[in-house]
């Protein structure tokens, strides 16, 4: 079994929570599908914890964080620039050490007929995938043609599975649970450290190879939250919205 998770955006809360949920579970395999930092305020620690996963890709706010910000809004933005000079820190003997993990991080893995990506197949560092994209037929079908079987992703925050023929299904409509067969299939893991479909649990997905199960996992919000406010450069807003999972 492999436990995928993705969006953790320096939420080192979450992420603790969910790899100790992982680990009582006695799934040894993690897939990260990008965006440890930006956001949160433990870009360093999450960064830290994700390098024993057995793939990690780059996320948007990763290489944002390499690079300049492109696209972001003005918050994104100005959290990027505090977690660029977090990682900067001259203070860290590990400061090199994680430089060099975000800057060798790949943008898609495959294995067999499985794609993991961060944003989409088409697009796998920035393109979005919303459940209303099911209306737009030409983007879902340039986007299914470059998916062999299954594409895992993340990105939007937002659980569920996306179907060939245009049917997004959420996890609460599936009892949390989906069986992968012939048809080709976008599953979203949803987001460890800020989640954005009304709940406020972390999100992730396990995988046995043939069934998808989205698990929620519980954590302190209101520590991170505190955190966040503490940092002038990070906007209070980004630990509001962690209460309400928006």
């Amino acid at each position: 079994m492999r436990a995928i998770i993705s969006d953790i955006h320096g939420n080192l809360e979450a992420l603790e929570s969910v790899l100790a949920d992982i680990k009582s579970r006695n799934i040894d395999e993690i897939y990260c599908l990008g965006d440890i930092v930006g956001y949160g305020p433990n870009p360093r620690e999450c960064i830290d914890r994700v390098m024993d996963c057995k793939v990690c890709l780059l996320g948007n706010h990763d290489q944002g964080a390499l690079f300049d910000p492109e696209g972001f809004n003005a918050g994104a933005e100005r959290a990027i620039f505090w977690t660029r000079k977090a990682l900067e820190s001259t203070e860290d003997s590990r400061s090199q050490e994680r430089w060099d993990f975000l800057g060798e991080l790949p943008r898609m893995h495959r294995e067999s007929t499985c794609l993991f990506v961060h944003g989409s197949a088409r697009n796998p560092l920035n393109e979005y995938v919303f459940p209303e994209d099911i209306y737009n037929q030409r983007k879902m079908e340039r986007i299914f043609g470059l998916v062999e079987k299954y594409c895992f992703q993340g990105h939007t925050h937002i659980p569920g599975v996306f179907t060939e023929d245009l049917n997004f299904f959420a996890p609460e409509e599936l009892n949390f649970e989906y069986t992968l067969g012939m048809q080709k299939v976008l599953v979203n893991v949803g987001s460890v450290g800020q989640p954005r479909n009304g709940d406020n649990r972390s999100s992730y997905v396990i995988w046995d190879g043939d069934t998808v199960k989205f698990q929620r996992v519980e954590y302190d919000f209101e520590k991170t939250a505190a955190k966040i406010y503490d940092i002038p450069d990070l906007d209070n807003f980004l630990g509001d919205r962690l209460r309400d999972g928006r």
